[in-house]
Parts: C-alpha cells; structure tokens; sequence
C-alpha cells in the first residue's frame, strides 16, 4: 500500500507513530536488501551450479512488460515472468479447460538480458529445469523468446491467443474497415477456425487476401508476422494436450503486481527505488512473506553490524604529535648571550665606575645623607 496509508494502519493497529518518510525508507531499505539477497543467490547458482529438485508435473512461463513512471517524466519498462501449475478444471459450460495456479513472479527494471540471468533465482526455486513438462506462453516479443531460449529451450512454445487475435484483427479492417459490423464478423468467424482448426487454413486465406490487396500495407506486415510463428499457432493440439492458449497470467501480474502499488496517480518513482519495491511486491504477492521476511531481517541486521564495524575502524586514533619546546625566557636568553660573549672573549670586564653614582645632589634624592658632626 503507499506509504503514506501503511504509517496510519501501523499507529492504528499498533499505536506506533511514524512520518510517511520514515515508512518509505524503511520500506526501500528492506525491499533494497532483499534484491542483493536475491543477486547474491544468482551468482552462488552460476558458481556452484547445484542440481535442481524434481519440479512439477506441467508448469507454464510467461513474460511480459509493463511501463511505469519515473520522476522527470520518464518511463521505463518493468519486465515480469509469472512461473505457474498447470491444472485441469471444469469450466461453466462442463468443458475441461487448462487453468495455472500456485503462482509467483520476478520482476525487475532492468534490459532484457540482465533480466534473463536475475530470473534464475525464481526459475531455480521453482525447479523449472527439472518439471516433466513446461510451455512458454508468451506474445512474439524477441526478448521473451530470448528468456525462454535461455532457461526452458525445450519448452513447448505458444504463442498467446489474443495476441495472435490482434494481428488477424488488423488485416480484416484493412479489407473491411475498422470497426465495422463485416469486419466484425469476419473477425470472429476467422479466430474461431483458429482456435479448432489451425493456423493453415487461415494463413492460406490471408494470402490470397494479400495478392488481391497489395497495396495494403497491413496485410503483408501482419500475414509475415503470423506466418513466422505458425509453429507456435497450433492451438487444437496444444489444447488437447492440456496447455492454457493464453498469457492472462501475465497480464495480469503486470495490473495487480506492479502497476497497482507503481501505476498509481501521481506516482513518480526515483530509478533507485523502483527495484526494491518489486522485489517487496514480489514475495508478497507470491504468498511467500513468512517465509522470506527472515532472510530480509537478517540481512538487514548484517548490514548495519558492517557499517558500525567500518565506523569502528575509520575512528582510529592519531599518532600524537612531537612536544613543541618552550619558548625561551628573556633572562634565559640574556644568559645565552653572556655565556656566548665569554667563549668568545673569555671573563667579562666589570664596568667603569659611573661618576654621577656620587653625585651629591642625585644622591641626596635616592639615600638620606650622612648626619653632620657635631
């Protein structure tokens, strides 16, 4: 929840009074911890390289972005894999449908290829090398396909349904016009077939639209762009296979796990802080705080034991500094002078008698005079 909201509910429920400030620090501070816990987990995998545990029986990936505001009026885009159980439940109709549950999910703000070596935290933890089945549903973003190359290459690859929905969508309203009821229903006769039948058919009859429109522009980009991912298209068998079609997991990790605590109005977030404050949402929304809030304790309490023995060894003391000798007296330096004066010219001559010593008349001012005789 923002910060300003959780200091009310902690003076509410505890009586423990803090400024949004302070709540916002710590909260950065612990969501900061957790991310170096989490990289520091990386590299201990890619050094030790430890055998993973046998995973699930089927499990599904999906990887998406989302954009989230940044102070300046920049945005930036959150990247978010969502690693699930793959299950068959009964839908309303009676139908047997393919539904993913037991969910959790690593999001960074990062390029796509620091992102896909981080992600191997969550993909270790969930033993995805070692499931008996996976299936990467993702849209056709280069990068995605890239995450699942690089994790599960031989995972089952499907493109998401209303994905490919958009592309089929675009080169009715060239033919049809945009938003009209022939392209409307052109448009739900096409995805139906898609869904039951296979991309063939359909791709056979987008080229021939192609060759009868060729200047539509939209209908050459978009009949490449499915064609190259026919392989991925083939949504009966996946289907009866037991494999969801569709990448809403994903979707809505990006509305519920980022853009509801990142999205939010007036929100502006410094670059710093954003990938803390995933990492917070991440373990809270995977139902995994009991069990890593621990970790973030201890780590958080191994920080601040650093920083006061680093504190400790800058206060050392100084080296003291050489006594200043005295200055000398005045006397002290008149006896140098004297002492220098008779190694030069040996004893030193007393003065000359002073003839106005015996002045009567000066003497008469400092001594009484010698009483006259009788």
């Amino acid at each position: 929840m923002p910060f300003e909201k959780a200091a009310e509910l902690l003076e509410d429920m505890l009586g423990i009074r803090v400024s949004k400030g302070v709540s916002q620090r710590y909260t950065e501070a612990a969501g900061a911890a957790y991310e170096q816990l989490q990289t520091e987990e990386v590299e201990r995998l890619e050094k030790e390289a430890p055998e993973p545990k046998m995973g699930a029986e089927k499990l599904q990936i999906s990887a998406d972005g989302a954009m989230v505001p940044l102070v300046h009026g920049v945005w930036a885009e959150v990247r978010t894999v969502v690693i699930g159980e793959v299950v068959s439940k009964v839908d309303r109709e009676g139908q047997q449908v393919a539904h993913a549950e037991n969910l959790s999910y690593f999001s960074r703000k990062i390029n796509a290829q620091t992102f896909q070596r981080l992600a191997l935290v969550e993909m270790h933890r969930r033993n995805v090398e070692k499931a008996r089945q996976v299936a990467a549903v993702m849209d056709g973003a280069e990068w995605e396909q890239g995450f699942a190359d690089y994790h599960c290459p031989l995972a089952t690859r499907i493109l998401d349904f209303p994905h490919a929905a958009e592309h089929v969508n675009l080169i009715g309203e060239a033919v049809y016009g945009q938003h009209t009821p022939e392209s409307r229903a052109w448009l739900g006769d096409r995805l139906h077939r898609l869904k039951h039948e296979g991309p063939d058919q359909i791709l056979l009859e987008f080229q021939q639209l192609q060759q009868a429109h060729p200047e539509k522009e939209a209908i050459t980009s978009n009949l490449a762009y499915l064609e190259k991912r026919r392989v991925q298209m083939q949504y009966p068998e996946f289907q009866a296979q037991g494999w969801p079609i569709g990448s809403g997991i994903v979707e809505s990790a990006n509305k519920l796990v980022v853009e509801a605590r990142l999205k939010g109005s007036g929100m502006h977030w410094a670059d710093k802080h954003v990938n803390p404050m995933l990492a917070l949402r991440n373990v809270i929304c995977s139902d995994r705080w009991k069990e890593e809030w621990p970790k973030v304790e201890a780590k958080i309490r191994l920080q601040a034991r650093e920083r006061r023995t680093h504190l400790h060894c800058s206060r050392k003391v100084a080296p003291a500094a050489e006594p200043v000798p005295p200055k000398p007296l005045v006397d002290d330096l008149i006896l140098q002078h004297v002492a220098e004066r008779i190694a030069q010219d040996g004893e030193p001559k007393k003065p000359r008698p002073n003839p106005w010593r015996n002045f009567k008349h000066g003497k008469a001012l400092y001594q009484p005079s010698s009483p006259p005789k009788n």
